[in-house]
C-alpha cells in the first residue's frame, strides 16, 4: 500500500507536509520532482555548520537529495522511534538509542560513560554541547580511543622519530585534537616502504663496477655530463667531416660578450660548447674547458683516471667504455621500486629519497612497529572509543537538526511560516526606513546578479564589513518605494546571531517595489521633467544676464533701453494674461460639470496618467519569484516559488510608530515654511498688479480685447449679408 501524502499549495508548487514520522521515513518514495529543492551549497546557510559536514559525506561541498536519504536511513537504524525528530529536539534521550544491537548497547553504554565524565551520571539524555565537550576532553589525551597517534612530546623520542618520519613520507590522518598522526595501517605501509627501500639500496650496493665505492657519485657526475660531452664528441665528428665549418662550431664573439653590469650570464655560458673544437677527437681534461663546467671535469677526470689511457684527456671511447661499465648499476637505479599508498587525508611532504640511510636502516630493523601496535591494542580499550563519541554526536546531530532540514529542502515550509526564518536568510538589513529580512549569502556579484535578474526582485547587493571580517550578500526589497535606494548608500545588517555589520550598496538591480510606487511614478517624472526644464531656462537666463552685464560694464555708453523693457514686459503680461484665460475656462468647464460628474474626471485623469504605470508595475510584481535568487547563491530549485503581494509586505517591513505613541502635527519649521511661502506669494501677486497696471495705463489691455470683438462684430456683418442675399 502506497504512503498517504500531504500536500500545501504555497508559492505557486505543490510543498510536502511532514505531519508524523512516516513521512520522514517515506521520503524515499517521494518523486524528486515534488521537492522543492534538488541540492543546496553547505556554505551560506543559516544553519549548524557541523550537521552539513556530516551530511557532505563526499566532501564536495553540496547536499543532495540523496545524502538526506543516507541520512534519514542512518538514523532510523539508531533510534527507536522518529516522532522525537518532529520536535527537533535539542536533546537525546538515552532510551531513545536502538539496543537490539550490539552497536546500540555500545553507543548506550558510551553516552552513560560520557555523561559520567562530566559529572552529570544522573542525566538521561544527551546534548550536541555534551558530545562537542565530551569529544574536546578526549581531544588532549593521547589514549582517546581514535586509534590515531600524533608525534606526541608524551612519547619516547624514538616513537615521535618512527611517527614523524611517517607522517613525512607515507601521509596522516586527523586525530581528534586536530593534529597529523598515524594509524595502524599508515605505520604498516611505512614500514613496508622501508624494508623495500633498504632491500633496493643493498642490491644497488651489491653491483659491481669498476669505481667500488665511488660509483653512486660517478654514476650522478656521468648523468649530468653525458649531455654536453656527447655534444663535444658530435661537434668534432661535424669539424672533422667539414673543416670549413669549424669557426661556425665554436664560439661566437657575440655570446661572450660581458652585460651591462660587465659580467657573464651563467645561463649563456652553460649553452655554449664544453671545449674548443677542432679535429683533435680527445676532450682534454685541462686546457680549454668552459668556466661553467671545469669543476665537474676535474672531479670527473679524478674519479676515473684509473680507466683512462692518458690522465689529462678523455677519447670517446673511454667515454663510452665508462657508461657501459655503470650500465648495470643503472638499471638498477631506474628500475625504482613503487612504494605502496594507504588511506591518508594529509598527504605526504617528501620521499624516502630524502630520508638518510642510516636513519632508514635503524627504523627499519627496529621494534617500533611492535611497539606501535600495542599502542593502538591499548588506545582501543578506552572506555570512551573516540569513534562511538563521533556516532554519538552525528546522532544527536541528526535528531537535532534533521528535521529543520527537511523544511527547507523538501518544502520551504519555514519561509512561508511567516514567523521562522529559512536556513538561507542570513539575517535582517536596515535601509531608508526599511528592514529587508530577505538576505541570501553572494559569492561572486557578477555572476550572481546574471541569474538573480531573472527574479524580479529589486536587489540591493551589500558589502558588509565587522572588524576585519567582510561578506557579501543581496537584499531583496519587497516594500515601499526606490526613489532613494541608490549605490553608495549606506545601511546596518544584523546576522542571525544579533550581530552588527556596517553595509555599502555596491551593486543594485532596479524592479519594481510596489503598487504605491508605481503610482506615484509618473508624477515624479513629470515633477522632475518640469524641474530639469525650469533649472535649464533659470541657467540660461543666468548666463544672459551676466552676459549683458560685461557687455555694459565693457562699453558704458551702452544705455538703457526703457522702450525695449517696456516691450518685454508687456510680452510677459500677455503671457501671463494667456495663461491666466486658459486656467480660466478649464475651471469654468469643471465647474459647469454636475456633483457626480467630479470623481470621473479624477477617476479618467488617474488611469489615464497612473493606469500604464501600475498595470506595468501589476504584471512584474506578480513575476517575482524566489527560484532564479537562490539558484544564483548554489541552489537548484524545482520551481519558480512566487514571492505574492502579502509575503512581499512582510519580507520587507516600513517603520512605522509604536501603538502607545503621539504624533505632534505641529512642526515649528514648517510654520516658518508657511511665512516664507505667504511673503513669496504676496509679491508674485504684488509684482503681477504693478504688470498689470502698466499694461493697463499703456493700453495693451484695451487694444487685446478690442481685436478680438471688432473681427466678432465684423463675422457677424458678414453672415447676416449672406443671409439676405
Amino acid at each position: 500500500m502506497s504512503h498517504m501524502w500531504t500536500f500545501q499549495r504555497v508559492g505557486g508548487l505543490d510543498q510536502v507536509v511532514f505531519k508524523n514520522a512516516d513521512d520522514i521515513i517515506n521520503l524515499p518514495n517521494l518523486d524528486p520532482k515534488l521537492w522543492v529543492a534538488l541540492s543546496c551549497p553547505t556554505t551560506g546557510l543559516d544553519f549548524d555548520e557541523r550537521t552539513l559536514a556530516l551530511l557532505d559525506s563526499d566532501k564536495n561541498g553540496r547536499i543532495r537529495i540523496p545524502d538526506i536519504l543516507d541520512a534519514i536511513s542512518w538514523t532510523q537504524q539508531r533510534i527507536v522511534s522518529f516522532k522525537s525528530i518532529l520536535a527537533s529536539s535539542q536533546t537525546l534521550p538515552i532510551s531513545q538509542i536502538d539496543t537490539s544491537s550490539e552497536q546500540g548497547k555500545k553507543l548506550s553504554v558510551t553516552a552513560h560513560s560520557i555523561l559520567a565524565s562530566l559529572g552529570k551520571s544522573q542525566s538521561d539524555y544527551l546534548t550536541q554541547e555534551d558530545v562537542q565537550q565530551s569529544i574536546k576532553i578526549n581531544a588532549g589525551k593521547l589514549y582517546n580511543g581514535d586509534l590515531i597517534f600524533p608525534p606526541s612530546a608524551e612519547l619516547s623520542s624514538e616513537m615521535q622519530t618512527f611517527i614523524q618520519t611517517a607522517i613525512n613520507t607515507t601521509g596522516a590522518k586527523k586525530d581528534m585534537s586536530g593534529q597529523d598522526g598515524i594509524d595502524l595501517d599508515i605505520a604498516k605501509t611505512f614500514v613496508e616502504n622501508l624494508k623495500t627501500w633498504q632491500k633496493w639500496q643493498t642490491d644497488i650496493s651489491h653491483t659491481q663496477t669498476p669505481f667500488g665505492e665511488n660509483q653512486a657519485e660517478i654514476w650522478k657526475l656521468v648523468q649530468t655530463l653525458k649531455p654536453k660531452i656527447d655534444d663535444y664528441f658530435l661537434r668534432v665528428a661535424l669539424a672533422q667531416y667539414a673543416p670549413q665549418a669549424q669557426g661556425a662550431l665554436n664560439v661566437d664573439e657575440k655570446y661572450i660578450v660581458p652585460t651591462e653590469n660587465g659580467l657573464l650570464s651563467d645561463e649563456a655560458l652553460a649553452e655554449l660548447p664544453l671545449s674548443k673544437i677542432d679535429t683533435v677527437s680527445a676532450l682534454d681534461l685541462v686546457n680549454g674547458l668552459n668556466p661553467l663546467w671545469k669543476a665537474k671535469i676535474s672531479r670527473f677526470k679524478t674519479l676515473v683516471a684509473s680507466e683512462l689511457a692518458n690522465p689529462d684527456q678523455l677519447t670517446q671511447q673511454e667515454w663510452l667504455n665508462i657508461q657501459n661499465s655503470l650500465e648495470a648499476y643503472t638499471s638498477l637505479i631506474t628500475a625504482k621500486p613503487e612504494m605502496a599508498q594507504a588511506d591518508v587525508t594529509t598527504k605526504p611532504t617528501s620521499s624516502l629519497e630524502d630520508i638518510p640511510n642510516q636513519l632508514i636502516n635503524s627504523l627499519a630493523s627496529s621494534d617500533l612497529l611492535t611497539a606501535f601496535e600495542q599502542m593502538v591494542e591499548q588506545d582501543n580499550k578506552t572506555p570512551i572509543s573516540a569513534s562511538d563519541v563521533l556516532v554519538l554526536e552525528k546522532l544527536v546531530l541528526f535528531h537535532k537538526h534533521l528535521y529543520r532540514l527537511l523544511v527547507n529542502f523538501a518544502s520551504f515550509a519555514d519561509f512561508f511560516s511567516l514567523e521562522k526564518r529559512a536556513a538561507f536568510q542570513l539575517g535582517k538589513l536596515y535601509i531608508d526606513g526599511r528592514c529587508a529580512t530577505l538576505c541570501v549569502a553572494v559569492d561572486n556579484i557578477a555572476k550572481h546578479s546574471n541569474m538573480a535578474n531573472y527574479s524580479e526582485l529589486c536587489l540591493l547587493y551589500c558589502e558588509c564589513t565587522r572588524h576585519d571580517q567582510k561578506q557579501l550578500i543581496a537584499a531583496a526589497m519587497t516594500a515601499g518605494q526606490g526613489d532613494l535606494l541608490i549605490e553608495g548608500r549606506n545601511g546596518v545588517f544584523i546576522d542571525n546571531n544579533g550581530n552588527d555589520w556596517d553595509a555599502n550598496v555596491v551593486k543594485m538591480i532596479t524592479k519594481p517595489i510596489s503598487i504605491q510606487q508605481a503610482i506615484w511614478a509618473p508624477y515624479q517624472r513629470i515633477g522632475r521633467l518640469i524641474t530639469e526644464q525650469i533649472n535649464k531656462w533659470a541657467t540660461s537666463k543666468d548666463a544672459d544676464i551676466e552676459k549683458s552685464s560685461a557687455q555694459v560694464l565693457q562699453s558704458p555708453e551702452n544705455k538703457f533701453d526703457i522702450g525695449k523693457s517696456v516691450g518685454i514686459f508687456a510680452a510677459i503680461g500677455l503671457a501671463i494674461g494667456a495663461i491666466g484665460t486658459a486656467l480660466a475656462t478649464l475651471f469654468q468647464a469643471i465647474f459647469s460639470l454636475s456633483w457626480w460628474q467630479f470623481p470621473l474626471v479624477f477617476i479618467g485623469l488617474f488611469l489615464i496618467i497612473s493606469g500604464p504605470s501600475v498595470i506595468l508595475a501589476w504584471l512584474k510584481l506578480r513575476r517575482r519569484t524566489l527560484g532564479p535568487l537562490l539558484e544564483a547563491s548554489g541552489w537548484a530549485i524545482n520551481g519558480q516559488v512566487k514571492i505574492n503581494f502579502l509575503l512581499g509586505k512582510l519580507l520587507t517591513s516600513k517603520a512605522e510608530l509604536p501603538k502607545n505613541a503621539k504624533r505632534n502635527l505641529r512642526d515649528p519649521l514648517k510654520s516658518q515654511n508657511k511665512k516664507s511661502m505667504m511673503i513669496l506669494l504676496c509679491a508674485i501677486v504684488f509684482g503681477i498688479g504693478i504688470t498689470a497696471g502698466w499694461l493697463w495705463y499703456q493700453g495693451d489691455f484695451q487694444r487685446y480685447f478690442e481685436q478680438p470683438q471688432a473681427q466678432s462684430t465684423q463675422n457677424g456683418q458678414q453672415e447676416e449679408n449672406n443671409h439676405y442675399r
